[in-house]
């Protein structure tokens, strides 16, 4: 059933009531801060035409205005050690105490390759980050074989707190990702990453704000949604998606703790959806 147990209803209800949104640190991004939560948590991208210490700055300038702010740090975007230990340096000063470590993409990347090894390297020298996350792929990744994915995730469990799935719209796919996961050994919760309200125009002019690479990334691994954008009258609301979740948050072996909104700077519209369904599970928030 679709979350209509009270347990399910209540754990979609959880997962709703404290989400992490993400949001690209674009010069727009002052705007969009308004329609945010008081206090939510908000996760900062990495993007290459942006670089890295614009998702610095706008981490350490939200977590100043009392947001619980979780950049990307971003491993082929670092060139060396030093420059790790700069941004470590100035996570510190900021107070951050969240991160999300990502591989990343860059056609000419510094001394970290991947994830894994930025971990290592940060586990090594030492940081402020209580809460660390990761990224997994329930579906794959178009440029790394699967053994190799999975491999890195188990081995990524000693260094971070949670993985997060990336953008992916087939929820029983999801859940059996997840399960299997579990029956193999991996202990670490489970945030699953959900497409925020978005409508084409605004995802275009973001792509191309983020870079063209970028943004055709984005449409070849996001076939199906874009093409649901246009036979649905050009808005996507995530509704359907996350009650179909709702058994899963309410399985307490699949150990999964949340959700990550992906708002693609829509904020506003992601966040009344949001309040939205809380108020259809019975629960708004002040």
């Amino acid at each position: 059933a679709r979350g209509g147990t009270s347990e399910a209803r209540e754990a979609l209800r959880h997962a709703l009531t404290d989400p992490i949104f993400e949001v690209v640190p674009l010069k727009s991004l002052g705007d969009q801060v308004a329609e945010l939560p008081r206090g939510a948590l908000v996760s900062v991208t990495a993007s290459p035409s942006k670089g890295i210490e614009a998702t610095m700055d706008w981490a350490g300038r939200l977590q100043g205005e009392g947001f619980r702010a979780i950049p990307h740090l971003s491993a082929r975007m670092i060139r060396d050690a030093a420059h790790l230990a700069d941004l470590i340096a100035q996570a510190r000063e900021a107070r951050l105490i969240r991160a999300f470590v990502v591989g990343g993409d860059t056609d000419e990347p510094g001394a970290y390759l991947d994830g894994l090894s930025l971990l290592r390297a940060m586990d090594e020298l030492g940081h402020p980050f209580a809460t660390l996350g990761c990224p997994c792929y329930p579906k794959g990744h178009p440029d790394i074989p699967d053994d190799i994915l999975l491999r890195a995730l188990d081995e990524k469990a000693r260094y971070v707190h949670h993985a997060t799935t990336q953008l992916e719209f087939d929820t029983a796919w999801i859940g059996r990702w997840v399960r299997e996961r579990r029956a193999a050994g991996f202990e670490r919760p489970f945030v699953i990453g959900v497409p925020g309200v978005a409508d084409p125009q605004k995802l275009l002019s973001i792509a191309a704000r983020i870079g063209v690479k970028d943004a055709k990334r984005f449409l070849v691994k996001n076939l199906r949604f874009v093409a649901g954008l246009a036979s649905g009258g050009g808005f996507y609301r995530p509704t359907s998606f996350v009650r179909d979740l709702a058994p899963l948050l309410a399985d307490s072996t699949a150990n999964v703790i949340g959700f990550h909104l992906y708002t693609f700077n829509a904020v506003g519209a992601t966040e009344r959806w949001r309040r939205e369904m809380l108020e259809s599970l019975g629960s708004l928030p002040a």
